[in-house]
């Protein structure tokens, strides 16, 4: 019989209810959704049959990320996951920018899986994709998450198991029935493609790898987030890694016209389970983005939480709903947030701001790790990474690659988004000073 979930005094009554196999199943939840669905075809345009390598090592830079993010989540068991880790490294500041980073990057990230989402309703009913029915759907779609997280995180677990299985199920279907349909030919080599549209390509992929660090913002509500954090990880990035090889498999030896395709998966079952096989691949394609979603809004309302609970934010963003234990007024917001941008932004943009977002704050976390292993009063790893500086350092290195494949225009506005950080943390800090300054 599992434990009763206990109150946790140093997040003011947030609930520990998220015992290993609910850390799997956001890992796995978080990291299978969007991405997947809409970037087979993309990569095929990039590489051809390359795509195939380009996957692999998406997953191998991903899983350097995932043991560096390890070593340190095992040493904390707080909400905030990245946001804790840079501050206790590197001081408040860098703290608060971590966290906003990150807090943008499930912003645009969620809106990107949101506008998705909508295309895919699109292949049941094109209406509810164009003008006010799309505003509608989308409202529907993000009123409804922001509820069931409104109501508790044992709710918001439970739907979050229900969805991982869900959205599994489809994809073992066509892998398993795909796999008997290749055309071998569509797998000759052409041309080794070159360094840019490679990057290119991982950059894109790399949004079909990130999501699994919802899981380590939500420290503050897991039975044993030290012990059990390492192991969700690596377990669950190990897991989709494999699912997403035969994936692109299957896409590229079913589906001739894959690089045009913009819905490939669905597309690719049409040839080899028909238009039933279709549907149902469709209807497992929005319950993954739910899913997805699910885990992002999980994040988005804990960063927030966490970070005003520190002094960084509005102390308000930092209030509990009294009988359901969620932080109710950042969910609210983080709601509202989804819901406009998702109805005024594209999907492709949407994703790579978000996955070059999530790449600084990986960088971050990968610094933080030799930071925290020098400094005495750091909380004990209960996971330790070897070869010292090896593992953060390669991590590093192939995270400013993929930064640097990145476009003027995403730049841009990171820069910016940033920059409106920094705005608002030196507010606050001028803020609590003319407050000291009255007291004296």
């Amino acid at each position: 019989m599992a434990a009763p979930p206990t109150l946790l005094p140093g997040d003011q009554g947030l609930v520990r209810a998220l015992g290993r196999w609910d850390l799997f199943a956001l890992v796995v939840n978080g990291i299978v959704g969007a991405g997947i669905f809409g970037l087979p075809g993309k990569v095929e345009s990039l590489l051809g049959v390359y795509g195939i390598a380009a996957i692999l090592g998406c997953a191998a830079i991903m899983g350097l990320v995932i043991l560096c993010f390890a070593e340190v989540a095992s040493r904390f068991d707080g909400t905030g996951g990245p946001f804790i880790y840079a501050g206790a490294a590197f001081g408040p500041f860098a703290g608060f920018l971590t966290g906003w980073i990150l807090w943008i990057a499930r912003i645009t990230g969620v809106c990107a899986i949101c506008s998705l989402l909508l295309e895919y309703v699109a292949y049941l009913n094109p209406d509810l994709n164009q003008g006010a029915p799309r505003i509608l759907t989308a409202g529907i779609i993000v009123g409804t998450l922001t509820l069931i997280h409104f109501l508790g995180i044992k709710r918001a677990t439970l739907f979050s198991n229900i969805v991982t299985v869900a959205k599994l199920a489809p994809l073992l279907l066509f892998v398993g029935v795909g796999l008997s349909h290749l055309d071998s030919s569509r797998f000759n080599a052409a041309s080794v493609p070159g360094n840019a549209p490679f990057a290119q390509a991982i950059l894109l992929l790399s949004f079909a790898f990130v999501g699994w660090e919802s899981v380590v913002v939500a420290a503050g509500e897991a039975r044993q987030p030290q012990l059990d954090f390492p192991r969700a990880l690596v377990t669950g990035l190990c897991a989709v890694a494999l699912l997403y090889l035969l994936i692109q498999i299957v896409c590229i030896g079913t589906l001739p016209q894959l690089a045009q395709s913009r819905q490939p998966i669905v597309d690719a079952s049409r040839n080899f389970l028909g238009s039933k096989g279709a549907l149902l691949i469709t209807i497992g394609a929005a319950i993954s983005m739910l899913g997805t979603m699910n885990g992002a809004m999980l994040t988005i309302s804990r960063l927030s939480y966490a970070m005003a609970t520190a002094g960084q934010l509005p102390r308000w963003l930092a209030l509990i709903h009294p009988r359901y234990r969620t932080p109710h007024i950042s969910l609210i917001l983080s709601g509202l947030m989804v819901f406009g941008l998702t109805v005024s932004s594209q999907f492709v943009h949407l994703l790579t701001v978000s996955t070059m977002s999530r790449l600084l704050v990986f960088a971050m976390t990968c610094t933080s790790l030799p930071q925290l292993r020098r400094m005495p009063a750091a909380p004990h790893a209960r996971f330790v990474l070897p070869g010292g500086w090896l593992i953060p350092g390669a991590a590093l290195l192939l995270i400013v690659w993929l930064l640097a494949s990145s476009t003027w225009l995403e730049t841009r506005d990171v820069a910016l988004w940033t920059a409106f950080g920094v705005v608002i943390y030196a507010a606050g800090v001028l803020r609590k000073r003319r407050g000291a300054s009255a007291l004296q």
